[in-house]
């Protein structure tokens, strides 16, 4: 993968923790700029952590999947982009009882938005990537956006009502959409 393809991965799996951490940012009710660390560290730890637990569990048996690993790649892809989209048009509750800055709720949710980068972990053992950078760009991409989703949420509340998820769906469907179609017509 080139550095734009990962860097597009990086931007697309971090649309969960984006868009909970704008929610995390409006619940915030004495905002300080250490909760961006907070929140941002957490999110990106748990997706790139996510990630390599995913890579290690998918190396173990791609010698065994490695005719079709292009396939599993992009069905996977396919179906956590799809799903984001799905979910960017559902209606989503506010839970007003949840403390948005307490550890086990944080982790909670950091677990909750990197199950997509398990799965991504494995379709990346599968294209024998190196992972070391993909987790890396991963974990500070989501870190970046997770942080500044706080801000952004904390001091815009619910004035804007963005498509976070749908962007990010969609990236992942690209990538996945790639990978096949250049392991088709390129690869043979």
């Amino acid at each position: 993968m080139s550095f734009i393809e990962i860097l597009l991965l990086a931007v697309g799996l971090s649309m969960d923790s984006l868009a909970v951490s704008v929610t995390d940012g409006a619940l915030i009710k004495e905002y300080k700029t250490h909760h961006m660390v907070k929140v941002g560290s957490i999110m990106g730890f748990f997706q790139a952590g996510m990630t390599l637990l995913g890579y290690l569990a998918g190396i173990s048996f791609s010698k065994y999947i490695e005719t079709v690993d292009h396939w599993i790649a992009f069905l996977l892809l396919l179906y956590l982009g799809g799903k984001m989209v799905y979910e960017s048009f559902q209606e989503k509750e506010d839970n007003q009882k949840i403390n948005p800055l307490c550890y086990k709720t944080l982790c909670g949710l950091g677990i909750a938005t990197s199950i997509d980068a398990l799965a991504v972990g494995v379709s990346l053992a599968c294209l024998n990537s190196a992972i070391a950078i993909e987790t890396l760009t991963i974990g500070i991409v989501t870190f970046i956006f997770s942080a500044f989703g706080v801000y952004f949420g904390n001091h815009f509340k619910r004035k804007i009502n963005l498509k976070i998820d749908l962007v990010g769906g969609l990236i992942l469907i690209t990538i996945g959409t790639k990978i096949l179609i250049e392991h088709i017509f390129f690869n043979g």
